[in-house]
């Protein structure tokens, strides 16, 4: 009975999540707020809480938000990693500056104390790397200019948090300095072997990994990443760095191959965690504290947006693409709830928790939006600012010195075709193949030499002038005056005809 109970609470999710996909789909919209919605109905304190199933959805969750870590990995190479952390890393401290310090600031407010200070800058800080992964994949953007920027700063983000969830950890538990200095250098330790491993032997873990065969190749790659995050898991390191680290590590073939096997059980389990949110949030916690939480929710989406356009303007994205990056980056999610989750179990404050939750959700709900939408409203707003370069459709404009900043990789690499020293621009070059002058004395001069071919006069009688004194002739019977066109005289006997 137990099982058949199991069964039909959790088949009436996956079909439910179905049907609810397919409408956003019909509205070309993103299917998260609508998962969180129907996680706050059935969940408790909602229409039909849901009891049989729980444990399972949430083992499911998890496995969603390694899954969505992993398939980011995959999309790049551990170079890439490792340039974007060079290149990004004051993106990270904008980043920190401008989203940790008003939730700092508002729980000082709220009389909250330093402790809770500390986590509630958590919260505001670290964006949803699950969500914006899925968003990001929904809007088809993971071949845009700007992606690499998005990804950067959470990167950036999910590895702080391997510095700071042990000391957040410390600080809740009241430990001594010893303890959360130990717990800290375990934590780092781990995060930087992991990575070490990723970029120093990523072929040899390819090589590991790959199989002809899809079903093994799943099985190991699968094993592999929940093997990692749990092991990063348990030594206090975040499980979503270390599956993002073993997507850095796998590449070539074996990351295609990957990608496809896994595609559809991302989906599945990604929006099991979305659900699994909603399940946990009791609809009747939130009104109390909703105005504080909303408008925490503006101020730091408002400099989120900030951030992420900081960030691609710094990475040289063309106007766009800021705007595009900085919405994107708006959503919070499972790191804010992680972190928040510790402060309730540690009894720093009762009202951190359902503020936490209202906070989170608002900016889940809202961050799909504002990653489709900041962009056209953003360009509608400034359009009538001045006089801008026209650009063709699909490329904007950084001003008028620098003309069309292309947006895609495609639009990349024709850019690239007209800088100076491409093939295109060598070809055009003096002294290429498509402009050199004639050397003195090669074929090309002596055709045009006089007594060439080309250039020779005609001799009197040959068959070049009589044909040109044929055409004198007709065209002289053509001119007044002449047989062919005379006028008949007065009194003639054309005249009298």
């Amino acid at each position: 009975m137990h099982s058949a109970v199991f069964l039909i609470e959790f088949g009436a999710i996956i079909l439910g999540l179905g049907l609810l996909g397919r409408l956003a789909g019909r509205f070309s919209f993103s299917p998260i707020p609508l998962y969180l919605l129907a996680g706050l109905a059935f969940g408790k304190g909602g229409l039909l809480p849901l009891g049989t199933s729980e444990e399972f959805v949430a083992i499911g969750a998890e496995i969603g938000v390694i899954l969505l870590l992993l398939m980011l990995g995959l999309e790049y190479t551990a170079s890439d990693l490792v340039s974007n952390l060079k290149t990004q890393y004051p993106a990270g401290l904008v980043d920190f500056a401008l989203n940790a310090l008003p939730g700092a600031a508002a729980a000082l407010l709220l009389g909250w104390g330093p402790v809770a200070a500390v986590v509630l800058a958590g919260v505001t800080w670290i964006s949803s790397s699950g969500v914006i992964a899925k968003v990001l994949g929904d809007l088809g953007r993971l071949g845009n200019r700007e992606t690499p920027v998005i990804l950067s700063i959470l990167v950036l983000e999910d590895l702080a948090m391997a510095v700071y969830l042990p000391i957040i950890t410390a600080l809740l538990a009241g430990v001594g300095l010893a303890a959360g200095s130990a717990t800290l250098a375990i934590a780092l330790g781990v995060a930087g072997a992991v990575l070490f491993v990723a970029v120093r032997y990523g072929r040899l873990i390819s090589r590991f990994v790959s199989s002809d065969d899809p079903e093994k190749l799943l099985l190991v790659v699968l094993g592999l990443t929940l093997l990692v995050a749990g092991v990063a898991q348990q030594l206090q390191v975040s499980a979503a760095v270390g599956a993002f680290l073993v997507g850095i590590a796998l590449s070539g073939e074996v990351a295609d191959g990957a990608h496809a096997l896994l595609s559809p059980l991302r989906d599945l389990f990604a929006a099991v965690f979305f659900v699994f949110f909603g399940l946990h949030t009791d609809p009747a916690s939130i009104p109390p504290v909703i105005l504080p939480a909303l408008a925490l929710a503006v101020v730091t989406a408002l400099t989120k947006i900030a951030t992420g356009h900081w960030a691609a303007r710094r990475a040289g994205i063309g106007t766009k693409g800021r705007w595009r990056a900085g919405g994107t980056l708006v959503a919070r999610g499972e790191f804010s709830i992680v972190i928040a989750g510790l402060a309730v179990t540690a009894g720093v404050q009762p009202q951190l928790g359902p503020f936490a939750t209202a906070y989170v959700l608002i900016l889940v709900v809202i961050g799909p939006l504002t990653a489709r939408y900041t962009e056209p409203i953003a360009t509608y707003l400034l359009r009538g600012r001045g006089p801008k370069p026209s650009a063709p459709d699909g490329m904007t404009v950084r001003g008028p010195e620098t003309g069309p900043e292309p947006e895609t990789e495609a639009e990349t690499e024709a850019v690239r075709a007209r800088e100076p020293g491409s093939e295109a621009v060598r070809a055009r070059e003096p002294g290429s193949e498509a402009v050199r002058v004639p050397e003195p004395g090669s074929e090309a001069v002596r055709a045009r030499e006089p007594g060439s071919e080309a250039v020779r006069v005609p001799e009197p009688g040959s068959e070049a002038v009589r044909a040109r004194e044929s055409e004198a002739e007709t065209v002289r019977a053509r001119e007044p005056g002449s047989e062919g066109v005379r006028v008949p005289e007065p009194g003639s006997a054309s005249e009298r005809a």
